[in-house]
């Protein structure tokens, strides 16, 4: 018999369970899909945090989850054997133009601020990553050493391995028992709003590529414009992804990501010819917040949801699970306002 089980093997399911199973419950993960079927199983795997301004409590709350990622993605891989992808790698943007250079130098002293001196916003000049960094107009690039990148399917498949060793199963099929929490992306998210009789959330698609270019093991992500471009440590680059609010096929690859390998290629055309690996098409849950949505289900007992990952999942896991694990198994509420259930009711 469980204490927990959580519905639904992607990041969140996971990272809850691991947590839930490292304060002593007995867990069982149940996803007839496998471990990372959904969204959870992309290739892009950029941690990246909000600009340091206008703060609020998701940008606390992220960035305390992206300051707790070393360490969690360390005991995970250490009790898989099996490497995550993850490196705190930082991240660049090229600046375009002198408003935005003004504005990327006064939050310089923002970001140490806000971030506590765990982390810096940099302004640095282009040539200095000539070798692996997008054009920039101005000749100058953002730099900030708190992003980081890891990689989605070792990810899974390290935690899957790290709940093994507890002894948690992912099951394919099996009865709920104990606490309940239901972490199943955006059909979960579909069923949230019937069950309470209001839209709380939908999916949005994205497709990406994965090729292979062996960028180095320790290079900052591009971000330009909506397009990411990461160098994982595997001999690999990300690109991707599109943002599709509607959309026939969840699973289906189309011109659409066609569109952005030809502008990740204008940026960077190292990666010219480089031999496509994957292309991965999924669909991502996006609460009505556009923030996690964590909490008690309402009105049925033992329940709680853990959704809405959307792009930022894999940065705010760590805190999710932790704030998690805090309610399903202490009843101590540590969720933010504007993440939980009552509040994305009142939208």
């Amino acid at each position: 018999m469980a204490d927990v089980t959580v519905m639904g093997a992607g990041i969140f399911g996971l990272s809850v369970a691991w947590a839930c199973a490292k304060r002593g419950a007995q867990v069982q993960v149940i996803d007839p899909a496998g471990v990372g079927a959904g969204s959870s199983g992309g290739v892009v795997g950029a941690l990246a945090p909000h600009t340091a301004e206008r703060w609020e409590l998701k940008k606390e709350f992220q960035l305390n989850s992206l300051l707790m990622a070393g360490v969690f993605w360390e005991e995970v891989d250490k009790a898989s054997g099996i490497n995550s992808g993850y490196g705190r790698t930082g991240r660049l943007q090229p600046i375009a133009n002198e408003h935005v250079l003004g504005l990327a130098r006064e939050r310089i002293g923002q970001a140490d601020e806000l971030w506590r001196g765990a982390a810096q916003w940099q302004v640095r000049e282009a040539a200095e990553f000539s070798d692996w960094g997008p054009p920039s107009p101005t000749g100058f690039v953002v730099y900030d050493t708190l992003s980081a990148r890891m990689d989605p399917r070792r990810a899974g498949a390290s935690l899957a391995g790290a709940l093994a060793a507890r002894g948690v199963p992912v099951l394919a099929q099996g009865n709920p028992v104990g606490k309940v929490v239901w972490a199943t992306g955006w059909r979960g998210l579909a069923e949230l709003s019937a069950a309470l009789g209001r839209d709380m959330g939908n999916g949005v698609k994205g497709q990406s590529i994965l090729v292979a270019h062996d960028a180095g093991p320790k290079r900052p992500h591009i971000f330009v414009n909506g397009l990411y471009l990461v160098a994982h440590d595997n001999g690999t680059v990300a690109i991707g992804s599109t943002s599709e609010r509607y959309f026939d096929d969840p699973q289906g690859t189309d011109a659409q990501l066609d569109a952005i390998y030809q502008r990740a290629l204008k940026l960077m055309p190292q990666l010219g010819g480089a031999e496509v690996i994957s292309r991965w098409a999924g669909v991502r849950p996006r609460a009505i917040t556009r923030a996690p949505l964590l909490g008690a289900w309402p009105g049925r007992a033992g329940h709680f949801i853990a959704n809405g990952g959307f792009k930022i999942g894999f940065g705010m896991a760590p805190k999710v699970a932790e704030v998690m694990a805090d309610l399903v198994l202490e009843g101590v509420n540590n969720v933010p306002e504007e993440f939980s259930i009552s509040f994305a009711m009142q939208i």
